[in-house]
């Protein structure tokens, strides 16, 4: 299976989590792993490239940080560029169907303050819902986000723990597609 790791962190080199996951995988049989603020740190995306990775690969990651209960900014802009009209939706837009989707996020808060009657009332999961309707759109199976929350606050032990457990599900062929409502 070909995997395409985009990593959106906009200063990998000061990233304690994601620096780490993204080193852990790189040994992984056909897995390519992109630092998209690198490659576009003006922002001016080459569309045209982006859409060849993505037809290439078989299951598409996007690993960032969370930041305000969402995504750093080129994400966003990554998809209104290359998600176009036609090509990844709409009446002729089917090149992602079949695909894989799998989100990698590191919120900086700990598991404890997401979910219902704490602090920031809802779940991880629940706040990435609007990744999970944008697969939809473009067909492809959104598989359960792998999350490590407290990121911020993770010693070096925690890290390579999140790091090993990655590697390890990344190398998993049958990952579980996340429910509409689960």
């Amino acid at each position: 299976m070909k995997t395409t790791v985009l990593v959106f962190h906009p200063d990998l080199s000061t990233s304690n989590v994601n620096a780490k996951l993204a080193e852990a995988i790189k040994d992984l049989t056909d897995i390519e792993v992109r630092d998209m603020y690198q490659l576009y740190p003006d922002f001016k995306i080459d569309v045209a490239a982006e859409q060849a990775v993505l037809e290439e690969a078989d299951r598409i990651v996007l690993q960032f940080p969370m930041y305000w209960y969402s995504s750093p900014a080129l994400v966003k802009q990554w998809e209104d560029a290359v998600l176009d009209y036609g090509w990844a939706h709409g009446s002729a837009g089917d090149k992602l169907h079949g695909k894989e989707l799998l989100l990698v996020v590191t919120p900086g808060a700990p598991t404890e303050l997401y979910g219902h009657g704490n602090d920031f009332k809802y779940t991880v999961t629940e706040l990435l819902r609007p990744f999970q309707a944008t697969s939809n759109l473009i067909g492809t199976d959104f598989i359960t986000p792998f999350i490590s929350t407290g990121a911020s606050r993770m010693d070096d032990t925690e890290i390579a723990e999140r790091a090993a457990a990655y590697k390890a599900y990344l190398s998993t062929e049958d990952l579980v597609v996340l429910a509409d409502f689960e």
